[in-house]
C-alpha cells in the first residue's frame, strides 16, 4: 500500500485538487484566491478610444428599497462597478474596492450595481463587512455602460468621459488608480 501511494502521489494530489474544484464550498474560495493573485491595477483607456457618457438617465434602487437616479452624479467623478455575489472575480476585487471607497467615498460617487435580490446582497455585505453603496438595477443602464461580463468597472470623469473601462477582477486600491482619481478630482 505504501508503495502504491509513493508511486501515484502525483495522481492522488491531482485528483484531490480536482475534487476541491468540483465541490462548490471549496471551489469559490480557491477561485477568489487565484483571481486575487492575478489581479493587476486597471489601465487608463487611450484618450482617442474613450467613450463619452451623455445619458445619465438610469433608475437604481438601494438595498433598503430607496429609489435613486444616476443623474444625481452628472458632473461628478464616478466609479461604477457591475457585480454579483456568486461571481468569484467580483468577490476577489471587493476588498480593493472597499479600500478605495474608504479613501475616496466622500469625493467620488461609488455605484456597485447588481441585479440580485436585495436580501441576498444585504446578507453578503453584512457577512463580508463591506460598507460601500450597493444598488439594484431597476432599469436598463445607458447604452455606453452595457457589458455582458462580470465584473465590469468604469471610472468616469466629471465631463462624462469613461477614463477606465475594466472587465474582470482588478486591484482598484493601487497607487496607479489613485493617481488617476486624484487627477480627475482636480480637473
Amino acid at each position: 500500500m505504501k508503495q502504491f501511494f509513493k508511486k501515484n502521489k502525483g495522481n492522488i494530489l491531482f485528483l484531490a485538487v480536482l475534487a476541491l474544484l468540483i465541490i462548490p464550498q471549496t471551489r469559490t474560495p480557491i477561485q477568489v484566491f487565484v483571481q486575487r493573485l492575478i489581479s493587476f491595477s486597471p489601465s487608463e483607456t487611450n484618450t482617442e478610444e474613450r467613450k463619452q457618457l451623455t445619458d445619465y438617465n438610469w433608475g437604481l434602487q438601494t438595498i433598503e428599497n430607496k429609489r435613486i437616479d444616476f443623474s444625481t452624479s452628472e458632473g461628478n467623478v464616478v466609479l461604477l462597478n457591475f457585480w454579483a455575489t456568486w461571481c468569484p472575480p467580483c468577490i476577489a476585487e471587493m476588498p480593493s474596492l472597499q479600500n478605495l471607497y474608504d479613501e475616496y467615498g466622500d469625493r467620488v460617487d461609488f455605484y456597485l450595481v447588481t441585479s440580485e435580490e436585495p436580501e441576498i446582497v444585504q446578507r453578503f455585505m453584512k457577512k463580508k463587512g463591506y460598507t460601500f453603496p450597493v444598488y439594484i438595477q431597476r432599469t436598463k443602464a445607458p447604452e455606453v455602460l452595457f457589458s455582458q461580463s462580470l465584473p465590469t468597472t468604469y471610472l468616469i470623469s466629471k465631463e462624462g468621459e469613461i477614463v477606465i473601462e475594466e472587465t474582470g477582477a482588478a486591484d482598484w486600491d493601487s497607487k496607479k488608480t489613485k493617481k488617476v482619481i486624484d487627477r480627475l478630482l482636480t480637473e
